[in-house]
């Protein structure tokens, strides 16, 4: 029998009991059956989490460190993320159910984002103003924006974590992170081998549990002065009020129904490949997954065929296993999700081309929650299969018949995330990229990502931006400073 291992939270540098004394099992979503069980934290943890922020914020070693010994802990940090990412990797399988393949190669990627704004530390830059008024001098800092609440999801725990955690420390602030209830584990994991490394005591601190219990005091503290949160929509939009009630910033990276969409002239082999990997790849379970199919009426048939050949020879089964490439759906209430919106997609009139249904074969394990890939043709885009957000291995295929026309259709939903375009016409790649409301649009290629490239949505796919230079002012205030050298103070009841 597996042990089930006990994580308790972690606050001010050390391990935190509940305050309540209640726990909560993690299950592995392969088996079907409890690994871990994790701390259940409320009101009373959360304000003792964001306390010690706060405390971390203003006094203690964190805010006497200059930008450039910063800069230096940060690029320390990646080392021991680089050191540990195979054993981050199996925990991270462990509670999400993806390919040990994919989360090695996130956390072994990983480490470059706290190299990279460890470098960008020490080159926050104010400026001296140029003023059209003599006798004074004004320039402008920059500034931590204070204690940041980091709310994570449970598909890609570490890396949307550390998208949101390298900036924030970078810029000199002080974090509370709250994990997925799903996830905690290897985000409690990691923050323990930062702390081993000399990350101050309270600069990061970790509360697990329910949004209701955790994430709701978190976002609602006064002392927390912005939320960088990664999930759905509805949820993002709850944050989102609930913030401005305090006119808290925020960071609302959130959902997508991203169009894959391929022209005629593509080439149809790349685009195959690059279709299936943005639907099926991590089961589905990504904000950027390309899970409309957008493809040119000329070549639907042959084009759809060819996917579906390719989707239809996909091994599922264990995520450990190297020969694994579709892995189960992380959670029950997921499962069931995503074969309702199947179910509501042949309601509506859709015709299902490959998968359906669950797959249950002696590979998918004892207990897990499998999906078989599916592809849904006949789809309108009205439908609702086209137009929600599934988190799934569904792709809803759309034919198109011009460029317009494409456009339309893409641009067609509330959501703005990512797009691919699949043309071996350079005009028309340039030509797409600026027409499709998008956040990231990918051009003869699907799903890449850098620490150096911005990323984030249009429309309902949320506010803000992660990853490059321009992540770290989304954790930075500006001050303007204004020094009278000489300018009379004149009448102190008018304002000049």
């Amino acid at each position: 029998m597996t042990e089930v291992r006990t994580y308790p939270m972690f606050i001010d540098g050390k391990d935190h009991s509940p305050s309540g004394g209640e726990w909560f099992p993690s299950d592995n979503p392969f088996l079907g059956s409890a690994w871990a069980r994790i701390a259940k934290g409320g009101v009373e943890d959360v304000d003792a989490a964001v306390r010690a922020a706060d405390r971390a914020l203003t006094s203690g070693p964190w805010p006497e460190y200059t930008a450039t010994q910063r800069g230096a802990l940060l690029r320390k940090l990646g080392d021991v993320l680089a050191e540990h990412a195979e054993e981050l990797a199996h925990l991270e399988v462990r509670d999400n159910g993806k390919l040990f393949a994919e989360m090695h190669a996130q956390l072994s990627y990983l480490p470059q984002w706290f190299y990279y704004y460890g470098g960008l530390a020490d080159k926050i830059e104010g400026a001296v103003l140029p003023l059209d008024k003599k006798g004074y001098f004004a320039y402008t800092r920059k500034e931590p924006i204070g204690v940041v609440g980091i709310i994570t999801p449970w598909n890609s725990p570490l890396m949307l974590l550390i998208w949101k955690l390298a900036p924030a420390l970078a810029a000199g602030c002080t974090v509370v992170v709250k994990p997925s209830e799903f996830t905690s584990a290897s985000t409690l994991e990691l923050i323990r081998l930062f702390d081993a490394a000399g990350l101050p005591p309270g600069v990061v601190n970790v509360v697990t549990g329910f949004g209701a219990d955790v994430g709701s005091p978190l976002v609602e503290h006064p002392l927390v002065r912005k939320i960088s949160f990664t999930g759905s929509d509805g949820t993002g939009r709850f944050i989102g009020e609930a913030a401005a009630r305090d006119f808290k910033h925020v960071g609302l990276e959130l959902g997508g129904k991203s169009p894959n969409i391929v022209f005629a002239d593509a080439d149809l082999d790349a685009a195959v490949n690059g279709v299936v990997s943005g639907i099926f790849a991590a089961t589905g379970q990504t904000c950027l997954a390309g899970s409309r199919l957008l493809v040119q009426e000329s070549i639907h048939d042959e084009f759809v065929s060819r996917v579906v050949e390719l989707a239809r020879t996909a091994r599922m089964g264990d995520p450990m296993l190297e020969t694994t490439q579709v892995g189960p759906v992380t959670t029950p209430a997921q499962y069931r999700k995503v074969l309702e919106y199947i179910a509501i997609a042949k309601a509506e009139g859709a015709r299902v081309v490959c998968g359906g249904g669950p797959a249950d074969g002696p590979e998918c394990g004892t207990g897990g929650w499998f999906v078989q890939p599916t592809i849904l043709t006949g789809v309108d885009n009205r439908m609702r299969i086209a137009q929600e957000e599934v988190f799934g291995p569904v792709l809803a295929v759309i034919p198109f018949r011009d460029e317009d026309h494409a456009v339309e259709l893409a641009n067609d939903v509330r959501y703005g995330l990512a797009a691919g375009v699949w043309t071996s016409d350079t005009g028309r790649g340039f030509r797409m990229a600026d027409r499709v409301r998008s956040g990231t649009v990918w051009v003869n290629t699907y799903r890449a990502v850098s620490f150096m490239a911005p990323f984030g949505g249009f429309k309902d796919s949320g506010i803000g931006r992660e990853n490059g230079s321009a992540a770290i002012e989304e954790f930075l205030d500006t001050k303007t400073v204004w020094i009278n050298t000489g300018a009379p103070v004149g009448n102190p009841f008018v304002i000049r």
